[in-house]
């Protein structure tokens, strides 16, 4: 007997994992929406390869302890805010943390990676986590090494036995069941399953199942693409680049001049010119003015890629060029920030301005710290520190409290031009529950009736009389469960907020 060589021992052990996690997958993830089950299936991800290494002896990079720690905080993310929106953050975050993670196993450092690298890692790590459960089943898995006694070689004939009259059963009974209808309705009682069911689980566990152990095998047995930075030729003269960003560099002041000109002039002289309130036109530019904002970062980058291997005078050409380039786009992100302001007072706060503002918060540092390292000559300590700040801004956003944050401002923010949203607050998150319930006695008959209504609608179910609660404990999140139970216990002042309108009393508006 062969013994088994170590990458057969440990492909078969995330195959079982894989198999395992199938399973759980099935029973925690097909719960909708997400709370606790995404927690307990991230620690179930996590502990199975802390498990893995232990038991195998794997030497992680030094990045692979806090990688870990981030995502057991990620998916415990699920267990607090009740957010759309920021939930869908935190899954793209959990997305970037794991690949992360696996490239760690497989020795990498990650805080030395540059931007290049980083695109590597998680394109790399998605791709392999999709296809990854072939290559261990046919090529890191040597069948051949597994014992060959005779149950064995009983066991895999008749498993091929089973493959081979699986789809001959299938035809056949078809056939007799269309034949004969008393023997097709026999065949119904004897099998009598919900293949729309079977077919569900089916998928759902082959589907996590192979996802895991195509992860699990990319960390622990797959190899570092080999993948570099592009090494950037010396270029012969820096006149090309310089000439760019000069003209970027005449764009962003001409742009900046006339923004400090409507800006100071105030809002006759923005009616004057653009036929536009001041409201107005701060509305149409923020979303413009983000996405610029973000594109300068790509440019700025490959520019210092071309000028990475140039002589000193073409390196402080490049980087003179830049700073004047961040100096003005720091008045342009100003002036977003501006224009955003003056947008949430005149049309309230909602989910998408939000966070753009703290996208647009986040380039702040982003363009800050690369001032601060790659025109420094340290650009291989950006793309982490940029990371981090990325972690830091959605940390924030959940101390922030999103949901919650966005009632507050509405609420407090002058409703001369335009009312409270009180459809559009109840139509928020668990977290906005406490805070609309809390100003209900401050709305108007009208907002107050919509807000209890939207409420009523949500959380409680009046075919039942009951209040609704997660279906399921899967989907369990502390602040939906907190909504919940507070609109039971309000119940009759909701009841009372639309009782004008039974009696016929006029409204507010």
């Amino acid at each position: 007997m062969n013994a088994l060589t170590q990458r057969t021992k440990l492909g078969l052990e995330i195959a079982g994992a894989g198999v395992i996690a199938g399973i759980v997958g099935d029973a925690l993830l097909r719960a909708m929406p997400w709370g606790l089950n995404v927690t307990l299936g991230t620690a179930a991800l996590v502990g199975t390869g802390v498990w893995l290494v232990r038991r195998n002896k794997i030497q992680p990079g030094p990045d692979t302890a806090w990688l870990a720690i981030t995502a057991l905080l990620l998916g415990a993310a699920f267990l607090r805010r009740d957010a759309e929106s920021l939930a869908a953050f935190d899954m793209m975050a959990m997305v970037i943390t794991l690949a992360l993670a696996a490239a760690s196993l497989q020795g990498e450092r990650i805080s030395t990676w540059y931007p290049f690298d980083y695109a590597r890692g998680i394109v790399t790590a998605m791709f392999s986590s999709a296809v990854g459960s072939l290559v261990l089943l046919f090529r890191d898995i040597q069948w051949r090494e597994l014992p060959q006694d005779d149950r064995t070689r009983h066991v895999r004939g008749a498993a091929l036995g089973l493959l081979i009259a699986a789809p001959l059963l299938v035809v056949f009974a078809a056939l007799f069941a269309s034949a004969d209808p008393v023997f097709g309705g026999f065949l119904s009682n004897v099998f009598a399953v919900d293949m729309e069911s079977v077919i569900q689980h089916s998928f759902l566990i082959v589907f996590w199942g192979a996802l895991t152990a195509g992860y699990l095998r990319w960390g622990m047995l797959g190899k570092p693409v080999g993948l570099q930075s592009p090494i950037a030729k010396p270029i012969q003269s820096v006149l090309p680049l310089a000439t760019a960003l000069a003209l970027l560099n005449v764009l962003f002041l001409m742009f900046v001049v006339v923004q400090l000109r409507y800006f100071f002039g105030g809002a006759s002289l923005v009616e004057e010119t653009s036929g536009l309130t001041f409201a107005q036109y701060a509305r149409q530019g923020f979303f413009q003015l983000v996405v610029a904002s973000g594109l300068v970062l790509p440019v700025l980058l490959g520019a210092d890629h071309l000028v990475a291997s140039g002589t000193v005078v073409q390196v402080r050409v490049f980087r003179q060029l830049a700073g004047l380039l961040l100096v003005l786009l720091a008045v342009i992100m100003a002036s977003a920030l501006q224009r955003m302001r003056l947008y949430v007072q005149a049309y309230g706060l909602t989910d998408d301005r939000l966070y753009a503002t703290a996208f647009m918060l986040l380039l702040i540092g982003v363009f800050a710290w690369f001032s601060w390292t790659v025109l420094r000559g340290v650009r291989h300590r950006f793309a982490f520190g940029a990371l981090m700040q990325g972690f830091a801004v959605l940390a924030g956003l959940h101390v922030l409290n999103p949901d919650a944050f966005i009632v507050k401002i509405n609420l407090d923010r002058p409703m001369a031009e335009r009312p409270f949203d009180a459809q559009y607050a109840a139509s928020l998150g668990g977290d906005a529950v406490p805070v609309l319930i809390a100003a209900l006695p401050r709305l108007g008959q009208e907002e107050r009736c919509m807000a209890a209504a939207g409420l009523l609608s949500r959380w409680y179910d009046s075919t039942a009389r009951n209040y609704r609660g997660d279906p399921d404990w899967r989907s369990w999140n502390w602040s939906r469960a907190r909504a919940y139970r507070m609109v039971r216990e309000h119940r009759a002042a909701l009841d009372e907020a639309c009782e004008f309108r039974l009696k016929g009393i006029p409204h507010d508006h």
